[in-house]
């Protein structure tokens, strides 16, 4: 049996090493802000996959936090290793507000394990260099997360928008907001400068091919707040090239809004169209809509002989409640070839009864 002998140089380079693993679990330890779990699914047709965070917030609750990202921005995780069969993974998403450090497990495609989170004190300086103050270990977290990064920060100091707090930083970064919607904005001539109206177009939803594809059906440089007003009325590409396919060009966006408010869709102008209503002003056929002037009532006033009605007149008729059940009431007593105004009157007086 060989017996190893320590001498007292190798005892002390062995306690110098412990001593430095030690102090290294150590930092590490005090440098994680932040530890959760993490899971990840492959998206079926898509390169990217769907990562999703958990963890606690900052007063106790459970938080959850998740989006689509390329695997090549894991920096130690391939695609054959998210593939395998009980495959053990360490990887880390590395972002200039922080560091991810992740482990667990895969399994055909799904993966899941927890993570640590490592703040970079640099970011945090970098922020204060350029006037920005210092963020909280909550902001830095989430910054990092949602990828607010310098390049961000850097885009909007060049397009000269006003200079952001690092609360509108952090909203950016919630909202959506990433380095390529603001430069593709400013690429299309939307400076806006405003950090909180950027964020108000991104909320709802005005996305860089809503803008490009309503630009290609001749609605150009529309200002910020019409494009968010388009996109919270429905005022979309599809609907505004069905209703060009009607016959409507040249529309304003607020007589586009006023259609998709009222219920005019395409289907509603076609069937006034086949009752013999071709082409009518928006304004009537909202008119039509609110008073509930459809097609149909159309159609069955025009069977009972009432046929090229005004639209003022088929909505004084809606508005008195002369139906087309009423009109052949009225027939059947004898009221035969009465005009729309005696029978407005006939209706108004009970006649029906």
């Amino acid at each position: 049996m060989r017996i190893t002998v320590l001498t007292r140089a190798s005892r002390l380079a062995y306690a110098l090493a412990a001593v430095t693993a030690c102090a290294y679990i150590f930092i590490a330890s005090a440098q994680s802000t932040q530890t959760g779990q993490w899971t990840i699914t492959s998206k079926p047709g898509s390169e990217n996959v769907h990562l999703m965070l958990s963890y606690q917030g900052r007063f106790g609750g459970n938080n959850n936090t998740s989006f689509s990202i390329s695997p090549e921005r894991l920096q130690g995780l391939t695609r054959s290793q998210m593939m395998a069969s009980g495959q053990v993974v360490k990887f880390q998403l590395v972002r200039d507000a922080g560091t991810l450090s992740c482990e667990g497990w895969f399994n055909d495609g799904r993966g899941s394990g927890h993570f640590a989170y490592i703040a970079n004190p640099r970011f945090a300086a970098d922020l204060q260099r350029l006037g920005y103050g210092s963020p909280t270990v909550e902001q830095q977290f989430s910054m990092t997360l949602h990828d607010v990064g310098l390049a961000l920060i850097e885009e909007l100091r060049s397009q000269g928008y006003e200079q952001a707090t690092i609360d509108q930083l952090v909203r950016m970064g919630t909202h959506g907001v990433r380095v390529e919607y603001v430069r593709e904005l400013g690429a299309m001539g939307y400076n806006l400068k405003s950090v909180d109206k950027l964020v108000r177009m991104r909320d709802h939803g005005v996305s860089i091919s809503f803008i490009k594809e309503l630009g290609e059906l001749g609605y150009n440089r529309l200002a910020a707040e019409e494009l968010v007003r388009a996109k919270d009325h429905g005022v979309n590409p599809s609907f505004v090239r069905e209703v060009v396919e009607a016959g409507y060009k040249d529309l304003s966006l607020e007589q586009l809004v006023r259609m998709r408010d009222h219920g005019v869709s395409t289907e509603f102008i076609k069937g006034m169209e086949e009752a013999g209503y071709s082409r009518l002003p928006v304004e009537q056929l909202v008119r039509m809509r609110d008073h509930g002037v459809s097609p149909a009532y159309v159609k069955e006033v025009r069977s009972l002989g009432y046929d090229n009605l005004t639209v003022e007149q088929l909505v004084r008729m809606r508005d008195h409640g002369v139906s087309p059940e009423f009109i052949r009431k009225m027939k059947e007593r004898g009221f035969n070839n009465v005009s729309v105004e005696e029978l407005i009157r006939l209706r108004d007086h009970g006649f029906d009864r």
